[in-house]
């Protein structure tokens, strides 16, 4: 009988339960539950419903016991940056806020009123983005001073559900390196930035690292869902466990993980905290095995999800790409990190009074907007591969997508023209395949990093774009 092996990997538009096992050498995955995710307006704040994210949790799990494919293990991974407060009963404080708000704005100049910007990146090696934590806890320390006061324990999206899970309180490692109060160096909180903050010390937990085990179902889950289940910690930022994911085990290539957001970079051995690095932006998030994950954070597929939203939905995104490909001679550009981009009222018309605000021709059909959108990501992605080679001093060959906009073959395609390099595409479960596997070289189903990535390759399609 196979051992099953259980990722809960939750985007910021959707989660997904997802079973793997080993079976003849390769990796097979299925889907057990999906559900839809995205930050509601409570209060005047964009939250997360995490209330109803757990019960969708729990569905997922109680459809594993019904199909009798009970996991040994289990994980929860998300995006960076977003925690909630705990008081002493282990209870919320105030609205989960997620990192759109606008409660973020100015808290960057707060901050740096105490700790220079430049020093924080010498410190953290983390990009400036004004959702990080730091400045997420700056706002709160600002607009609700009490929240602080009462706090006893802080946990970023995939720790709370882990205590949710089992009543245990941690904090991973590579999650808690997207916040921004991670030493780069050591690989542990920089409680000299914290102190000086006026964050409370004693709300950060000790950091695990990925692989390590949080503990076993608590009573009352294990009641619910009908089996007990060890949880352990993969890379619990979602791009930990993609960039985990990647097939391949040399290191001659930028990784893409494409979804909601694009992270391209590089997997190195040491953070590059320099001022030549702080002033291109690019960050060192914590990766597995102790990894650095040296990338910049670019806006991603967001833009043309908001787009298709603004539209209801009515056409996939393999259509959309079609359109775009028809309409691939509107000359515009957007500058895709501009912050206008990061939480507008209608995306269809901020890229339109983007493109009018510059002098350029208006995309006015769905078409001219989704080739604005992935031109405009292409030639991101081709800035940031010259950016990465010029601060490592050597060339690559190929970039590697995995994620779900793996997929978008006219997007990778376009990426393979403007960088010049061979693309190859997939696999596009790439995060969750990422979080199995770190529980897989737990339990020693894997040997070895380099094993699981060859079982990884020889198991998913990959699709290769020429220049």
């Amino acid at each position: 009988m196979a051992t099953y092996y259980l990722a809960v990997d939750m985007g910021a538009s959707s989660g997904r339960h997802i079973l793997g096992h080993v079976e003849n050498g390769k990796m097979i995955l299925e889907e057990v539950h999906r559900f839809e995710n995205g930050m509601v307006e409570k209060d005047g704040e964009l939250c997360w419903e995490f209330d109803r994210i757990f019960n969708e949790v729990i569905i997922g799990l109680k459809k594993c016991k019904e199909m009798g494919k009970v996991p040994v293990s289990m994980g929860v991974d998300t995006w960076g940056v977003d925690f909630v407060l705990l008081d002493k009963d282990g209870k919320v404080i105030g609205n989960t806020v997620g990192y759109r708000d606008h409660r973020n704005e100015g808290m960057d100049e707060e901050v740096y009123k105490i700790v220079s910007k430049e020093e924080l990146y010498e410190k953290t090696g983390i990009q400036k983005a004004i959702f990080n934590t730091v400045y997420q806890l700056m706002a709160v320390k600002k607009q609700h001073p009490d929240y602080l006061e009462k706090a006893e324990t802080l946990l970023h999206v995939p720790d709370y559900f882990h205590y949710l899970l089992t009543g245990e309180k941690t904090n991973e490692y590579t999650e808690a390196s997207t916040g921004n109060m991670v030493n780069a160096q050591t690989r542990d909180w920089d409680y000299d930035i914290i102190d000086r903050l006026g964050y409370p010390r004693k709300i950060f937990q000790k950091l695990i690292m990925p692989g390590t085990s949080v503990g076993h179902f608590s009573k009352e889950v294990q009641e619910m869902v009908g089996f007990d289940c060890e949880v352990v910690a993969p890379a619990t930022h979602d791009t930990g466990s993609a960039v985990l994911a990647v097939p391949s085990n040399d290191d001659d290539f930028i990784y893409i993980s494409s979804g909601t957001w694009s992270l391209m970079g590089l997997e190195r051995k040491t953070p590059d905290c320099s001022p030549k690095s702080c002033e291109r932006n690019l960050t060192n998030e914590g990766g597995y095995n102790g990894t650095i994950r040296y990338l910049k954070n670019i806006m991603g597929l967001w833009m043309i999800q908001s787009v298709r939203h603004e539209v209801n939905d009515m056409y996939s995104f393999a259509q959309i790409c079609a359109m775009a490909e028809e309409a691939k001679d509107f000359p515009s550009r957007v500058d895709v990190n501009d912050d206008c981009f990061l939480s507008p009222k209608n995306m269809t018309e901020e890229v339109k009074d983007y493109c009018r605000r510059t002098g350029q021709p208006v995309p006015e059909t769905l078409g001219e907007l989704a080739t604005v959108i992935y031109t405009s990501l292409a030639e991101c992605y081709a800035r940031v591969a010259k950016e990465l080679e010029e601060m490592t001093g050597r060339t690559y060959s190929r970039i590697c997508v995995v994620g779900g906009g793996s997929n978008a073959g006219y997007l990778n395609e376009l990426t393979a023209k403007a960088t010049g390099k061979k693309v190859e595409a997939g696999p596009g479960e790439a995060t969750a395949i990422g979080n199995i596997t770190a529980q897989m070289l737990k339990t020693g189903e894997f040997k070895s990093v380099p094993e699981a990535r060859t079982v990884i390759h020889e198991s998913f399609d990959i699709k290769t774009y020429e220049p």
